[in-house]
């Protein structure tokens, strides 16, 4: 990547909602690619998610706020899946620096009986759920309202490649698109280090909301680029399958979050494919025979296996085994060979 840029476009997406058919969804569909493609990165207004995000936030302080021995009762190392309570501690950054966050993950809450779950598909199946009243409604609404919107501009991502406009959508049926709830206490004593928290995401794309400033873009002019704080605003950032896909054109941008002293919450909704789809160079974009196919699935899973503890103590036992191909944690997007970077810091 050469572009280098100064500021994070802020897109009104009100006409991708309105569909096809409205005069502004062309113009739209082509900021929104010339972002992807220049940036790699935007902010996203028009989008009718606001009052479900106040709730979803009113609900995520009163879990959180929950002793640790009840958010323990849901801990997502008794999960088969990937669902639950992530303490303090519990991801470990690929430079073994300790976490300073703990959070809540679900995906698509999938009953034991679905034909994907009766089949082993990893990361697939039902979510923990708190005893907590109209903590599963509300988070459930929020993620069913952030994947719809998903959708919509996943359409609108192809189309800005001149392509099929169902292309990505045809491969989005059951995926483990991850929601996480993050909550980052107060911290009297936070003092930034260079390249803490620098990665690329790994998904195909990240709708995230945050509460609070601190989010940083990496220009390849050498600069970190702030995103400006908007209250009304969702951030979406290209990961690295969709950077894989279209081979480069659509860029996948490393970020990170500058530590900061106030209490502050995250929510990112990484947007990607079903589990077995196989994800290469689209024939047009393609530059070179050097990129190699990869199942989106085995992907994701092989960096959940390799930074989470009740995971990597797994493997210690043998009881599991990385996916066949897995690549090393972190081997994707332009940060591979940096020391500290971190997952999630969102």
């Amino acid at each position: 990547m050469s572009r280098t840029f100064t500021q994070i476009p802020v897109l009104d997406i009100g006409p991708l909602l309105a569909g096809v058919q409205h005069p502004g969804y062309l113009a739209t569909v082509r900021a929104l690619a010339e972002a992807a493609h220049e940036v790699g990165f935007m902010q996203l207004v028009g989008h009718g998610l606001e009052a479900q995000q106040a709730r979803l936030l009113e609900v995520t302080r009163r879990f959180f706020a929950l002793p640790e021995a009840e958010k323990r009762k849901i801990y997502i190392g008794h999960s088969s899946n990937h669902r639950g309570y992530v303490p303090f501690g519990e991801e470990i950054m690929a430079s073994g620096q300790p976490d300073t966050k703990e959070a809540f993950d679900l995906s698509i809450d999938l009953p034991p009986d679905h034909p994907a779950v009766l089949a082993g598909t990893p990361l697939l199946g039902p979510n923990q759920w708190p005893e907590l009243d109209g903590f599963r409604e509300t988070v459930t609404a929020y993620y069913d309202a952030a994947f719809a919107l998903g959708k919509v501009v996943f359409r609108a991502f192809a189309v800005g490649l001149g392509v099929d406009p169902e292309l990505f959508l045809q491969k989005v049926n059951v995926p483990p698109s991850q929601l996480r709830l993050l909550h980052y206490p107060h911290n009297a004593d936070a003092v930034d280090r260079p390249g803490i928290g620098e990665h690329t995401d790994y998904e195909c794309f990240t709708l995230l909301k945050p509460t609070a400033p601190g989010l940083e873009v990496f220009s390849p002019d050498g600069n970190w680029i702030p995103v400006p704080y908007r209250e009304d605003a969702l951030v979406l950032n290209i990961g690295d399958l969709l950077e894989l896909w279209t081979d480069g054109y659509y860029v996948a941008t490393s970020h990170r979050v500058r530590q900061v002293k106030e209490e502050r919450y995250a929510f990112p909704l990484f947007f990607t494919v079903d589990y077995e789809t196989e994800v290469a160079p689209l024939e047009a974009f393609r530059k070179s025979d050097a990129v190699k196919p990869l199942r989106s699935g085995d992907h994701l899973l092989a960096q959940v296996m390799q930074s989470f503890r009740y995971q990597l103590e797994r493997l210690e036992k043998g009881e599991r085994k990385l996916p066949e191909g897995a690549r090393p944690y972190y081997s994707l997007g332009r940060e591979a060979g940096a020391t500290e970077a971190g997952r999630g810091a969102c």
